[in-house]
């Protein structure tokens, strides 16, 4: 029986043609070479589950045994009615002479960023205060933790465990996100249990929320809630770009708006953490406030952004380096600086003695002096740890007389609430302060409601505070 066999028009012609075998091998070469090229630009497979569908599946299976939960024990507080101070009044009642706080148990999460050494990263207020601090593990396992160090300003702090078979999530280049970038957030909410959520980097560089003392937000659409604090921010790649730390909602639920702490801030403050268990800040001696249009326009310059300098200490790392009253400082070491935040942020993170490369406009040209970032000097103290109120402020104690306001960075929250250099603070709350360990106890002891007696050249100033 004879076989009929139907062929494309001309396909036998082209097989026997030499020019067009060649020209095929030819684009099929080309094909593999851009895929090849396409794979080493980090371009991302197409993720499957194993029934072929599309899913982050794949990507989660590697990154959430890093993922832990964090429950923390601790000690609250308890109100004291003022007739328990008074001996008479206990020694009637037979009341103790201590009150006992009460245990309460908080949750939250955190990540393995080194599986070797078991570090773990979370937030600053996931364990603060605590008297005893237990990871457990997606596998269930439960570890008690060492907190290594922990850096307020940040919300950042560092733990260890001891344990075999861990797994680390990488630390990405938060510098890199974009808005509109795919991120997934994985952490505890409500201490549910390990939970994961999706969506897209939403903003960048957010600040003024008041959170942190240093404030430079990834915000994302990603669900964060209660309990989700400390847990990784991961792009689809499997690296870890934020840390989730915060949320805007009118009951403290996730309404689409998260932030999270950048990885690139993170790793600068782990680094510092390891190795002295806590961060030594620096400065350069300047104050700064952010370039405006119309300070760009008094200054005859065209950019849109920068820091202008409005003081310079005498003696100070930036007097040294030839920084002046009215330069706009532009980069530092190679990184933008959009505002005074920038600037603050930059420096901030830069530990004792490192060098900096500061970029700077003056009369219209472009100017780059190097500076040594100096310790705090003595008698001078960064009162954002100790005292959240003031964060922003450098204070100096001046005798009998009160503190005096070395540097306010502008934009801080000390600079709101209406400090700034060269205000002495003389009282809180109609009480004197000589010290700078007076003036915290006062702001601890004034509660909701504080009144700073200030004095400002020749003028007596009252600043009250809600």
């Amino acid at each position: 029986m004879a076989m009929l066999r139907i062929l494309e028009p001309g396909v036998n012609a082209m097989n026997r043609n030499p020019l067009i075998r060649l020209q095929r091998r030819a684009l099929a070469a080309i094909m593999l070479l851009l895929a090849a090229g396409l794979a080493q630009a980090g371009a991302l497979p197409l993720m499957h589950n194993a029934a072929g569908l599309p899913s982050l599946a794949p990507l989660l299976r590697d990154i959430t045994p890093a993922v832990v939960n964090i429950s923390v024990l601790s000690r609250a507080s308890v109100e004291s009615n003022p007739l328990f101070s008074d001996p008479f009044f206990r020694y009637f009642f037979d009341l103790p002479e201590t009150r006992q706080a009460r245990p309460q148990r908080s949750a939250g999460s955190g990540v393995i960023v080194d599986a070797d050494q078991g570090l773990v990263l979370t937030n600053h207020h996931v364990i603060e205060n605590a008297d005893r601090i237990l990871v457990t593990l997606k596998d269930r396992r439960s570890l008690e933790a060492q907190l290594v160090g922990s850096d307020p300003e940040t919300d950042v702090a560092l733990l260890r465990i001891a344990a075999k078979g861990l797994t680390s999530v990488p630390l990405g280049d938060s510098d890199l996100l974009e808005v509109g970038d795919f991120v997934v957030a994985i952490g505890n909410p409500f201490g549910l249990g390990q939970t994961v959520t999706s969506g897209i980097v939403s903003a960048l560089g957010r600040s003024g929320l008041d959170i942190e003392g240093y404030e430079d937000f990834i915000q994302t659409d990603a669900s964060i809630n209660p309990g989700n604090s400390g847990g990784p921010l991961v792009n689809l790649r499997g690296e870890m770009v934020g840390m989730s730390t915060a949320i805007i909602g009118p009951s403290g639920g996730n309404v689409g708006i998260g932030f999270a702490v950048p990885s690139n801030m993170a790793k600068s403050v782990l680094t510092q953490l390891q190795r002295y268990g806590e961060v030594r800040r620096g400065r350069l001696g300047v104050a700064v406030q952010d370039l405006t249009p119309e300070i760009g326009e008094a200054l005859g310059i065209g950019v849109v952004q920068g820091a202008v300098i409005s003081q310079v200490e005498s003696g100070s790392p930036a007097e040294r380096a030839g920084v002046r009253i009215g330069d706009v400082v532009v980069s530092i070491d190679g990184r933008p600086v959009g505002d005074a935040g920038d600037l603050r942020n930059a420096i901030g993170l830069k530990p004792i003695g490192e060098e900096v490369r500061i970029t700077l406009l003056r009369e219209g040209r472009e100017k780059t002096l190097r500076a040594e970032v100096a310790p705090v000097a003595a008698g001078i103290e960064a009162v954002r740890a100790g005292v959240p109120l003031l964060a922003g402020a450098l204070l100096r104690e001046e005798g009998a007389d009160g503190v005096r306001v070395t540097e306010v960075d502008a934009g801080s929250r000390a600079w709101r609430l209406g400090l700034r250099p060269n205000d002495l603070i003389r009282g809180v709350n109609r009480r004197p302060v000589g010290s700078l360990a007076e003036l915290r106890a006062g702001l601890e002891r004034a509660g909701r409601a504080v009144a700073l007696n200030l004095r400002r050249g020749n003028t007596d100033l009252l600043i009250v505070i809600e």
